[in-house]
C-alpha cells in the first residue's frame, strides 16, 4: 500500500469556537460545510464541550476530527482540523488566539474583566 502525502492546504482550521462554562456558543466560524446547518453545528459544539470540560488534556479526537483546546476559568477555547493535521500547527493557532484576546482584553489572570494596571 502506498500512502501519499496529503496536499498542503490553506484551510488547516476547520473551525474555532469559543464556549461559555455551560457549553453555550459565545463564538464560532466553520471554515467548510462539515457541519453545514447551525443545528449540526450547535450539536457537534455540545458534544466536544460534554467530552472535554472535564479533562486536563489539550488535544481531542473526536468525530473524525482533531481538536484542540484550552480553557481559562469560565470560557473554552478550541481549534478544530481535519484528523490528519499536525496537532502543532492547530495548538499554534490556538495559542494565537488565546494570547490576542487576552492581550486585547489586557487578561490578568480572571476573565471578569479587570483591567491591568493603567488600562482604560
Amino acid at each position: 500500500v502506498v500512502v501519499s502525502p496529503q496536499e498542503p492546504s490553506l484551510y488547516t482550521v476547520k473551525a474555532v469556537i469559543i464556549l461559555d462554562n455551560d457549553g453555550d456558543r459565545l463564538f464560532a466560524k466553520y471554515y467548510d460545510d462539515t457541519y453545514p446547518s447551525v443545528k449540526e453545528q450547535k450539536a457537534f459544539e455540545k458534544n466536544i464541550f460534554n467530552k472535554t470540560h472535564r479533562t486536563d488534556s489539550e488535544i481531542a479526537l473526536l468525530e473524525g476530527l482533531t481538536v484542540v483546546y484550552k480553557s481559562s476559568i469560565d470560557l473554552y477555547f478550541y481549534v478544530i482540523g481535519s484528523s490528519h493535521e499536525n496537532e502543532l500547527m492547530l495548538t499554534a493557532v490556538l495559542n494565537c488566539l488565546f494570547d490576542s484576546l487576552s492581550q486585547m482584553l489586557r487578561y490578568d489572570g480572571s476573565w471578569g474583566g479587570t483591567q491591568a494596571p493603567g488600562g482604560h
